[in-house]
């Protein structure tokens, strides 16, 4: 049967099972979306191309699918490179759909013409510019595999005007074979077996977790390792929910702005477990001084990731949840080392204890809100159970710290790039993952105005995203640096009566506005808010000059650690 390239297009999206597609119209795509009108394809208009590109991405991260995006050439295009950086720095699975001139124009400066293949090449897992249009079923197949497969990340495919106009005969792919392309997921047996050898003899073992184990769905091999073996966890930023953050063995988020038991436990164990980890600089602090007396085991299915940072003593190639169950295999076959490692670790564990009690997570609630407050309060009222997405700054921080994540796939945050302006959009596609969720986005004042735009998406798909907005008048994250390392030299970091009035604004767009101004209403107004049925924004005004502790500054050690 002979199709189009842009009828190829939609029939193929439908054999990989893709449901929805976030996107933007234009000139060099319009025949897709005469065949997605024609298809009665599911599409999300937002408002943005960068806000298609995160919206896919939480689509994805909430889901555990494939997020998919369409925009048009040239600045369309364009307009999803920080979007992408987002995602390939997450190793998030996406295909992103770019139109193009067509193939004879390339090159000529023609209309709307940018080198998208050129310009994202160092921020997409692969890229494809598609030159015939019997090659396109086959690329699509292979963007997909790419995308989902090994370490996860996003794929481009740059599709010219004049391809998606040719015919040719449509077969889809039933399978893919890419030469060079062939990650490992079976971890080595007998690097596992050596690694069990350093676990049984340790008497101060950590697990370092990270977003590998959330990406591989391994959350449940992890908590039997963890639990079976009786050994403390520590979780970065992406590995949040990967392990349930109230249990005894959870030693919370370490790193530049970790608990305090966290970075005293990596900083004097004798055993580090990096699972699906990448050991940034944001955990590891000072490299020299990162885990100074531990030898370290490490999985991951990136082998490009494995002694990138830090020099490993036990490196195992594989995917996290299969290098789990092998762990698991072995460690049900020796239930006599299992005790004995629990017995051998009991002062340890006793010494975390103590410095949980020396320097918990606290603030002093006093007349002005303070924003962990607001974070824990709503965590209370959603009994942890929501999906919450944030901005990037001091709301990113207190989200993680104060909100209890105890399920995989309910914390989306940009991590790696720390992308302002993620929260919202990311938001809106968890939604649409997850239709029967609470999803909130947790943002600051200076972060929410970068996306806002996408506010519209939400209201024209009644899609009930709440925006919590913790509002210190202040792009906060850098006037606390501003604080504490320049003298309080406040450069242009102050929004105090230049910000919009949030109320008004969410009010024109269509959506629920309220605002907070003291203590007593913060509970009331939250419920009223998580009540209504449609997108709402809440602006709380909290304290201006509080600080996200406790924090390790740039180029120091994990126990040089800042508590007040």
């Amino acid at each position: 049967m002979k199709l189009t390239g842009s009828q190829i297009l939609i029939e193929s999206l439908k054999k990989e099972g893709v449901e929805v597609i976030f996107g933007y119209p234009g000139g060099a795509v319009l025949n897709i979306y005469d065949e997605i009108y024609k298809a009665k394809f599911r599409h999300i208009l937002v408002r943005h191309e960068q806000g298609a590109v995160h919206a896919a991405d939480g689509y994805a991260r909430s889901s555990g699918k494939v997020g998919v995006c369409l925009v048009t050439s040239g600045p369309g295009a364009t307009n999803t490179v920080t979007g992408l950086a987002t995602a390939y720095m997450d190793s998030v699975p996406l295909v992103v759909f770019t139109g193009q001139v067509p193939t004879l124009l390339i090159g000529n400066d023609a209309f709307q013409e940018a080198d998208i293949v050129g310009i994202t090449r160092s921020c997409t897992k692969h890229n494809y510019l598609v030159k015939d249009v019997k090659d396109l079923a086959r690329i699509i197949k292979e963007a997909f595999f790419i995308a989902s497969s090994g370490r996860p990340g996003p794929v481009l495919v740059d599709l010219p005007k004049n391809v998606l106009l040719d015919s040719t005969n449509f077969e889809y792919p039933e399978n893919v074979e890419i030469r060079g392309y062939h990650p490992t997921y079976k971890g080595h047996s007998f690097q596992i077996k050596r690694a069990l050898d350093l676990i049984y003899k340790s008497k101060r073992p950590v697990a370092y977790v990270g977003g590998g184990v959330i990406l591989s769905d391994a959350a449940k091999e992890l908590r039997e390792f963890i639990t079976t073996l009786g050994i403390p966890v520590t979780m970065t930023l992406m590995g949040l929910g990967a392990f349930p953050i109230r249990h005894p063995l959870s030693l919370g988020m370490l790193g530049m702005h970790g608990t305090f038991r966290a970075n005293m436990a990596i900083s004097e164990c004798d055993l580090v477990i990096a699972i699906g980890a990448r050991f940034d600089d944001r955990v590891t602090g000072k490299v020299d001084e990162f885990a100074p007396n531990a030898k370290i085991i490490h999985v991951d299915i990136d082998p490009t990731s494995i002694s990138k940072n830090i020099q490993v003593d036990i490196p195992i190639v594989g995917d996290c949840k299969q290098v789990l169950k092998g762990f698991l295999k072995e460690i049900r076959a020796n239930e006599e080392e299992t005790e004995k490692v629990q017995g051998r670790i009991k002062p340890w564990l006793e010494q975390i204890e103590k410095w949980k009690k020396k320097h918990a997570l606290a603030y002093d609630q006093e007349d002005v809100i303070k924003p962990q407050y607001v974070v824990e309060k709503l965590g209370e009222l959603t009994k942890g159970e929501a999906i919450v997405a944030t901005e990037v700054g001091q709301n990113q921080m207190w989200a993680a710290q104060f909100y209890e994540f105890n399920e995989p796939r309910t914390f989306l945050t940009s991590g790696g790039l720390g992308t302002m302006g993620y929260g919202l959009p990311a938001a809106i596609g968890a939604q649409v993952a997850n239709p029967d969720k609470i999803v909130i986005d947790i943002a600051g004042d200076g972060s929410i105005q970068m996306n806002i735009q996408e506010l519209a998406t939400a209201v024209q798909y009644r899609l009930p995203v709440k925006i919590i907005i913790l509002n210190n008048a202040y792009l906060g994250m850098v006037r606390q640096w501003q604080e504490l390392f320049f003298d309080r030299r406040y450069s242009y970091t102050c929004m105090e009566n230049i910000a919009p009035d949030f109320v008004k604004l969410a009010e024109a767009y269509g959506a629920a506005g309220f605002r907070v101004e003291k203590v007593k209403d913060v509970v009331p107004t939250l419920e009223k808010a998580l009540a209504y049925d449609g997108p709402a924004m809440v602006d709380v005004i909290v304290e201006k000059f509080e600080g996200v502790y406790p924090m390790v500054p740039a180029g120091a050690s994990l126990k040089q650690m800042l508590l007040v």
